[in-house]
């Protein structure tokens, strides 16, 4: 996912975001922790080590069965098993309240050699689909292949709650593109309210653990539970930084790890966004590009005035939503919600293009159907809690910005990284985030990774992707010590996407632990 200073690119207004998928691990506010501090193990069992007052949670047995009532965000999960795992709150209070991780399993159909555990980015994605990542590959032949929806998320309990449906919608029907200190201050009391909705609504113990070190420690429980001496992983963007964060807390632990579309965990969140929105930036350019080379391109027949063109189809809808049949209509959040979605894959330029098309006809049904897509929003208008999960996790994993004057450049910096995106309202300042009213401390902070005793890692990287820009795989595998894979393309993820150049080192090493012979690229 993606969220921004900039109120076009924000999800939701009250849950306004500076970063993109998250960052890395950090210091908690006046509290001086490590990074991501291992955990230190005193009892042995088949599954390998236990920390310390941990035995009930390593040693519990799962009960596999129907995953019927797990789905939160449309996955059929018909052809797999579903179950939950039991992991504590507050790891340093495991006699404390219980959390409870939703996990989904595709079996094995020949020789086992373990659990793949799969994670699909987020933070606040749900994981419980990707159970049939592998399906006709090797993978699928000799994993269990293990999807999890993490803590608060999806159907794990207790779930994040911030808003209700009704909340949501309203949210996203507003444009909040003013820059004057009013409307700036407006927009910093809301998302005052905001948090202190999610701490009334969820529980502050829970908010408080919710990140990334904490979804880490949860991941090795599953490994155990699993009956896996090693984890065997794969994360997709921030699923990068999960494999990241568990590799600091228990190298010894890994057996194989791929991560594709990295977090570089070594950059603050105005480094990542910068970065991401001159990536969005150049994948409009490239998809401005391809359209224009066809007829009836709403976006013209030059590329060069792409930009131009597409502010004038969106502008209007700060003041005029454009009909749908659904009888919200599309706002001008929604609208650009909606072609960031569009933006992450070319598989997507189809709809986007449709959509953009539409819009200049006075419809705005199909970029409704995105947005609704990106927000987690089903037909019934229920949501799943990807969004204000994602602000949650965003928030104890980041330390936030309070200085008004560096937010105020930053807003400038942004706008110039991503024209297309930008609305004009620009005034050099802008509003804390949401962050900057939270209610419990950041658990984590920007550092350079230094791992001893790992086993050799993969980093995915593609060179045009938009949303995790392609020089922090290259710095990922840095840290890791690991070996770079490099796609040429425009998209946000590749690996077992059926590009054979790719899915074949990526399987033969999570199989057969065969590494590549230095860095590969295709």
């Amino acid at each position: 996912m993606v969220a921004s200073q900039f109120s076009e690119v924000r999800p939701r207004r009250r849950a306004a975001a500076a970063a993109i998928l998250t960052t890395a691990a950090f210091l908690t506010a006046g509290v001086v922790t490590a990074p991501y501090a291992a955990a230190d193990p005193d009892v042995r069992s088949d599954a390998g080590e236990i920390p310390d007052g941990l035995d009930d949670f390593y040693t519990q047995q799962i009960e596999w069965g129907s995953c019927d009532g797990f789905s939160t965000d449309g996955s059929d999960l018909s052809t797999l098993e579903c179950a939950k795992v039991n992991v504590p709150v507050d790891y340093g209070d495991p006699q404390g309240q219980t959390a409870q991780i939703a996990v989904s399993r595709m079996a094995a159909t020949g020789e086992k050699v373990g659990s793949l555990l799969v994670n699909p980015g987020g933070p606040g994605a749900s994981g419980l689909g990707m159970a049939v990542v592998g399906t006709g590959t090797p993978l699928a032949e000799h994993f269990d292949v293990i999807g999890f929806d993490p803590r608060g998320i999806g159907a794990s309990t207790p779930q994040i709650v911030c808003l209700t449906p009704e909340e949501k919608d309203e949210d996203r029907a507003e444009a909040d593109l003013d820059r004057s200190p009013e409307a700036i201050a407006e927009a910093e009391q809301e998302a005052q309210e905001f948090a202190a909705q999610c701490a009334e609504r969820t529980g502050t113990d829970v908010l408080a653990n919710v990140g990334t070190r904490d979804v880490a420690r949860d991941m090795d429980v599953l490994r155990a539970v699993l009956g896996d001496r090693q984890l065997t992983y794969l994360g997709y963007s921030y699923g990068t930084r999960l494999g990241t964060a568990y590799a600091e807390q228990f190298p010894q632990n890994v057996r194989a790890m791929v991560l594709d579309g990295a977090l570089d965990p070594q950059q603050n969140s105005d480094e990542q966004v910068l970065n991401q929105m001159a990536g969005f930036q150049q994948a409009f350019a490239e998809f401005a590009t391809r359209c224009t080379t066809l007829a009836g391109c709403p976006l013209g027949d030059d590329p060069a005035g792409a930009v131009q063109r597409f502010r004038e189809l969106v502008d209007p809808l700060v003041d005029s939503p454009a009909a749908t049949a659904d009888p919200r209509g599309l706002s001008y959040s929604d609208a650009m919600t909606g072609v960031i979605a569009g933006l992450y894959s070319p598989n997507m330029w189809e709809p986007l293009m449709a959509g953009l098309d539409e819009l200049a006809a006075g419809n705005g049904d199909t970029l409704l159907m995105l947005a609704d897509l990106y927000e987690g929003r089903s037909a019934d208008g229920a949501y799943s809690n990807s969004a204000e999960a994602m602000t949650a996790v965003r928030c104890v994993d980041d330390p936030a910005s309070t200085d008004r004057a560096a937010l105020g450049e930053l807003d400038t910096r942004l706008r110039e990284a991503a024209p297309f995106l930008d609305d004009g309202y620009g005034s050099g300042q802008a509003p804390l985030d949401t962050c900057a009213f939270w209610p419990v401390p950041p658990t984590s902070t920007p550092h350079t990774v230094e791992v001893s005793g790992l086993a050799p890692v993969l980093v995915v990287s593609t060179t045009e992707d938009p949303a995790t820009p392609y020089q922090a795989g290259v710095d990922l595998a840095d840290q890791l010590g690991g070996v770079l894979v490099t796609y040429r393309g425009t998209q946000h993820g590749v690996a077992l996407t059926g590009q054979w150049c790719i899915d074949t080192p990526v399987v033969s090493y999570l199989v057969d632990l065969t590494v590549p012979d230095g860095d590969i690229t295709c």
